[in-house]
């Protein structure tokens, strides 16, 4: 921990020197001005030579960004921009003295195909967020909202608006128009907004902007140009009603004296969506009875390690606008597994209920599979002082199982009533350079389930500074988090794979039973450096370090994600870039990193070091590869509440190669081994790729991956009781995956799609060599157990009997842990944009989650397709229909 300490510390005064150096030129902004059209009709059809566009003069002098900044592109490009009481209308104008040459791919909405053309709208004019609209010359729309100055790009963000293209003997050309009741602006009379446009040239792999902004800047918001020239804007509110109504019937094998398994179920409902725009920058947008059946499944995943998997978020209401509502505890270049840890993560709204229902002999239960979202609002937006503000709320309804037991029926409660809250607070100053803001969520539970706690609680408060052209920063949050429930839901707390005070080398820790409350604190200090002049060679050198800690008692797993409590880590990223081409380089950069971890008993529990280099080449193709070095750790969680365990040190190497993935054909390997000291881990992982592209409207691709994990004898199996001791029973483990993943995409035209994606998935532990941990933190790997031999173990196949004294007499058991996990999903949806804004989805979803324990001596791919095809799956065919009302 001091170590940490005095390194930030020389790290500040390494700060004081560089801030004394010359900062860079500052970067001159293009202006272009507009006018409005008036009542003078344009014909959209993607061809501006309607005389209303003689109004306004082309803007153009486009400079290359990418592959060599700062030189002219190899095609021109120009464009126009005109308003009218409704609308921002823009024409594009992209020269190519090779029309045929012009790459026409398609693909689904938000995936950026072939040749296009784009502009960047910031109308609050914060210098931070903007609204960028992409359109390829195939009539591919692409929508994101940018924030946090260009470092997010938000595709989930889907506006409406209309746009239409024309390939010419020049080139190609495009008119856009843009409602303004889809972008969020103040209401002054003679507002400025920021505007970027870019252009990509799809054979050359180049892209060029109207404003020049070096990609060494650190910033991309608020080095855009101006847009000069807008009058009196409409200041109406927006209000759009989409309601829909879905008919579903599944069918899935019929299983005998089971009357909830009948082999059919079929489902019509009805739900509302909508818009309404408070003010012309704050809108509300709610959710009524949702539907998310057109969503794609799950991967497949699986962790023996006992840390909760993390799935991302596809839910369209959930993704839209949630750049203002993640906040993370780190967000750190450096990475490292706590990276994840969120106060809000939105899977648990409407996941798996929490409990389960005791059944007897006899008896068959209907447990939901989700728990049902009545409704959910989001208010948020921004205001032209400067105030980001974002409210969710969202209620979930009980649910309870049905069980039948020889046609008796009774229900048992599985999920209470739940009502979801999260608050979030920005404000800018100083033309962005310093943001502070806030955040709080809540919990509230009905009276249920005794486990689950009653009320939940968590925020903090965050403070960002940049300085020197925003190539310097200091970053920090803060956050705290409180649990109220019952003494038996607090003591779940207290014991569970998160906290785990019944650590007995945790002296610094213990268990309360009488409790009822837990309170715990977060939050994470850094420093670095993301721009910067650069040097002859077109490098620049960036860096990151900081500290983050989550306090024994913070639970946060109510409404966000927490791995692990009871944790100080320090991080270090730096890197070199070197951003023009040079020699068989577009781009390069080499990295450096370096961990540490303790716990708040200052025990240091974890070192860690890393170096990485990147490649991309003038043909390209890309490479990279890393290193890592961990010569200590120790792990509070792995052995489920027993002490502290010293795992084995080990190094890991890294690489992947990708190709051109711009050919018809293009390819990626991914590898990853790891060798722990004296040869008591190994590990290897090797990911594959190939996309095939036979024509611009079809895309397929196919992901092989193959995992091979041998642990020694550290994996966790059971704890029991030996007399007045607890035992933890471990052994070694030999764990095998193996997943395909499958994609097809299929355009008709850019609003009509197919989309098809399958996975079948299999995981397989196998468990021998069964011993318990003897002194779990000896530096000597074979000291840490004891290896049961012959005279103390013994199984009859599915029990483990265990003589550990020899007197002839069972002391304790435990199950055989072998499994073999098996997992079949696949989805295909057709989707129809018939008007803008308005759909027809039609779903064909397959599952199937066979039980396979018994073929675990089956080799692993044979198995995989026996089981995971071989029996009927579950087969849910759904039809969605919505309906958008622009009001």
């Amino acid at each position: 921990m001091k170590q940490a300490l005095s390194f930030l510390f020389a790290l500040l005064i390494l700060l004081a020197k560089l801030s004394a150096q010359p900062p860079h030129a500052e970067i001159t902004k293009k202006q272009y001005y507009t006018q409005s059209a008036g009542t003078e009709d344009i014909t959209f059809d993607g061809i501006p030579d309607e005389p209303a566009w003689n109004k306004v003069e082309w803007g153009g002098d486009f400079i290359q960004y990418q592959p060599t900044e700062g030189v002219a592109p190899a095609q021109p490009s120009q464009f126009k921009i005109l308003y009218n009481d409704k609308f921002l209308l823009i024409a594009y104008r992209a020269y190519d003295s090779s029309p045929d040459s012009i790459a026409q791919r398609m693909s689904r909405r938000d995936e950026f195909p072939g040749d296009w053309m784009e502009i960047n709208i910031d109308s609050y004019h914060d210098l931070r967020t903007a609204f960028s609209f992409t359109l390829s010359v195939s009539g591919v729309k692409g929508d994101e909202f940018v924030s946090d100055n260009g470092n997010n790009w938000d595709t989930h963000w889907n506006p409406v608006w209309y746009a239409k293209t024309h390939v010419d003997s020049l080139g190609w050309t495009a008119e856009v128009k843009i409602p303004f009741s889809q972008l969020r602006y103040g209401n002054q009379a003679n507002p400025v907004w920021g505007i970027q446009v870019m252009r990509r040239i799809f054979r050359k792999e180049e892209r060029s902007t109207w404003q020049y902004i070096p990609q060494t800047s650190g910033g991309w918001v608020s080095n855009f140009g101006e847009l000069q020239g807008l009058h009196d804007l409409p200041s109406r509110k927006q209000v759009e009603l989409a309601p829909y109504v879905v008919a579903q019937t599944e069918r899935s094998k019929k299983e005998e004296g089971n009357p909830f398994a009948d082999g059919s179920k079929n489902r019509l409902s009805a739900g509302l969506d909508g818009k309404l725009a408070v003010t012309s920058d704050l809108i509300l947008d709610f959710t009524i009875n949702p539907d998310f059946g057109q969503v794609e499944a799950d991967p497949g995943a699986v962790r023996l390690d006992g840390y909760e998997v993390f799935f991302g978020e596809r839910r369209p209401f959930f993704m839209e606008s949630r750049n203002l509502f993640d906040y993370r505890l780190t967000g750190s270049e450096a990475g490292g597994d706590y990276d994840s840890d969120l106060l809000f993560y939105s899977r648990r709204i409407g996941g798996a209920p929490h409990g389960s229902p005791d059944l007897h002999d006899g008896e068959f239960a209907d447990v939901p599979q989700k728990t049902s979202i009545l409704g959910a609002a989001k208010f948020s937006g921004k205001t032209k002082k400067g105030w980001s503000i974002g409210l969710l709320e969202s209620v979930t309804q009980e649910e309870t199982a049905r069980i039948d037991h020889g046609g008796e029926r009774r229900n048992e409660l599985v999920e209470p009533t739940t009502n979801y809250c999260v608050g979030r607070l920005l404000k800018d100053f100083n033309q962005g350079n310093t943001i502070i803001g806030g955040v709080f969520t809540a919990v509230n539970r009905q009276n249920g389930l005794d486990l689950l706690h009653r009320n939940a609680y968590s925020g903090g408060l965050d403070f960002q500074r940049y300085w020197k052209n925003r190539w310097w920063y200091v970053k920090a949050n803060s956050i705290f988090s409180r649990v109220e429930g019952s003494q038996n839901a607090i003591l779940e707390t207290q014991t569970g794979f998160v906290h785990l005070f019944q650590r007995p080398n945790a002296s610094h820790l213990g268990v309360d039973g009488t409790r009822t409350s837990l309170t715990g604190t977060g939050g994470t200090v850094r420093i670095g450096k993301i721009g910067g002049t650069p040097s002859s060679k077109g490098g620049i050198f960036k860096f990151e370090s900081g500290l983050t800690w989550r306090s024994p008692e913070l639970e946060l797993n109510d409404i966000g994600f927490l791995l692990s409590a009871d944790e100080i880590n320090h991080f270090t990223w730096a890197g070199y870039q070197i951003q023009k081409p040079f020699s068989i380089f577009r781009n390069w950069r080499i990295n450096y990193n370096h961990w540490l971890r303790w716990d708040f008993s200052g025990k240091l529990l974890y070192t860690g070091f890393n170096t990485n280099t990147h490649g991309w080449f003038k043909n390209n193709w890309r490479i990279g590869t890393g290193m890592n070095w961990n010569p200590l750790v120790i792990s509070n969680n792995a052995l489920r509440g027993g002490s502290s365990l010293r795992r084995p040190s080990n190094v890991t190497n890294w690489a992947y190669v990708e190709t051109d993935d711009r050919k018809k054909v293009s390819f990626s390997v991914n590898t990853y081994f790891e060798q722990g000291a004296g040869n008591t881990e190994r590990s290897s992982d090797i990911y594959f790729g190939v996309n095939y592209q036979p024509f611009d409207a079809l895309r397929f691709s196919l992901f092989p991956e193959y995992n091979h994990t041998w642990r020694k004898q550290d994996q966790y199996v059971d704890a029991v009781e030996f007399g007045n001791q607890q035992r933890i029973v471990v052994s070694e483990v030999e764990q095998r995956s193996f997943s395909l993943t499958a994609r097809l995409n299929y355009n008709i035209t850019p609003d009509l799609t197919i989309q098809y994606y399958a996975q079948p998935f299999i995981f397989r532990a196998k468990y021998q060599n069964f011993g318990y941990v003897a002194d779990p933190l000896n530096r000597d790997f074979d000291a840490r157990f004891h290896r049961y031999d012959a005279q103390e173990v013994g199984s009859d196949g599915a029990v483990f009997r265990v003589d550990e004294n020899r007197d002839g007499t069972t002391d304790y058991t435990f199950s055989k842990p072998d499994f073999n996990f098996i997992q079949y999903r696949s989805n295909l949806v057709v989707r129809w944009e018939y008007i803008p804004g308005s759909e027809v989805y039609l779903v064909w979803s397959q599952g199937n989650v066979p039980n396979a324990n018994t073929d675990i001596g089956t080799p692993l791919v044979r198995s995989l397709f026996d089981n995971a095809f071989g029996q009927q799956p579950q087969n849910i065919f759904l039809l969605k229909f919505t309906y958008r009302f622009l009001l």
